[in-house]
């Protein structure tokens, strides 16, 4: 796969041997395979940010999503998988990117308040919200994480966050708990929040899943904030997550967790680094074989 990304041209089979950010045995390389997981995990990582009065503002007026949510959507999720499975030095140089991008973001919210793109304390939010969307919506519509995997997953996902310039990222699920705890009085609800979900409902930031799935998909990721964060948001009743709607997501989940298509970052990465293109699909314990023996060729 190949794409331009910022003047970067975005190539995850080469440079052969070059490693990722992340290590392809890493909890990380399991989760990001999964669209399911990222699409509703991604959706409930942006309804946390924009509890937050600065970084809500920060987005929405300086952002192109409610012009173009299919091209920002799509943007976004790029330079996911890219920081996931990517070149290391390719990731560095588009998040780099990005980064400066982000430097020019700043103003004030409705109600006067400073903010900027870069400020350390929204940085570390954003980094721990994506963590903390993408390994739930995992665990919870695909297939259960172990809790030592969870606070792996979140422990490993600081390299992703330095790279964005977070600061503080925590290592485990209860230390994201206690982020949200000191943030929470912050929080608030705003109409932007429902104007979001309304474009995700629609479909718009989604055209490829299918119908019947986007209230679902929106309603599932309001089913991953605890329930006095969304009490807080006013996201009331009619985001309950129904049985329909959970046992549809569990079914796409898991079949897309075992939809292997070799021109997918995923397995190009595994080839990158001298790996069977379906590597991240194997059990642990292949993948296990597979890298000792990769490890013992190398010496």
């Amino acid at each position: 796969m190949q794409e331009n990304y910022l003047g970067t041209i975005i190539d995850f089979s080469s440079p052969v041997g070059e490693a990722a950010l992340l290590a392809p045995d890493s909890v990380q390389w399991r989760v990001y395979k999964n669209p399911i997981a990222l699409g509703i995990g991604g959706i409930a990582a942006v309804l946390l940010e924009f509890a937050e009065p600065r970084i809500r503002s920060g987005v929405w007026d300086h952002s192109t999503y409610k012009a173009d949510p299919i091209g920002r959507s799509r943007r976004t999720g790029l330079v996911a998988m890219l920081a996931c499975y990517g070149p290391a030095s390719v990731a560095r140089e588009v998040i780099g990117k990005v980064n400066r991008m982000h430097g020019a973001v700043k103003g004030q919210t409705p109600a006067g308040e400073a903010y900027r793109a870069l400020d350390p304390v929204l940085l570390d939010w954003v980094a721990a919200t994506a963590a903390y969307g993408f390994l739930t919506a995992y665990d919870r519509f695909v297939r259960p994480v172990s809790d030592a995997d969870k606070d792996r997953f979140m422990s490993d996902g600081a390299v992703i966050g330095r790279a964005f310039g977070a600061l503080h990222t925590p290592p485990t699920i209860a230390d994201f708990m206690d982020m949200m705890a000191r943030l929470e009085a912050r929080f608030e609800p705003h109409p932007i929040l429902f104007e979001f979900l309304d474009i995700i409902q629609s479909g718009r930031a989604a055209p490829g899943v299918p119908r019947l799935l986007h209230r679902a998909i929106a309603r599932a990721a309001v089913s991953l904030l605890p329930p006095h964060i969304r009490a807080r948001l006013e996201l009331g009743r009619s985001y309950d997550l129904t049985r329909f709607d959970r046992f549809a997501l569990k079914v796409v989940g898991r079949l897309a967790d075992r939809h292997v298509d070799r021109s997918a970052p995923v397995c190009q990465a595994s080839e990158r680094l001298g790996l069977p293109y379906d590597f991240a699909f194997r059990p642990a314990g292949e993948q296990r074989a597979l890298l000792a023996k990769r490890t013992f060729a190398a010496t």
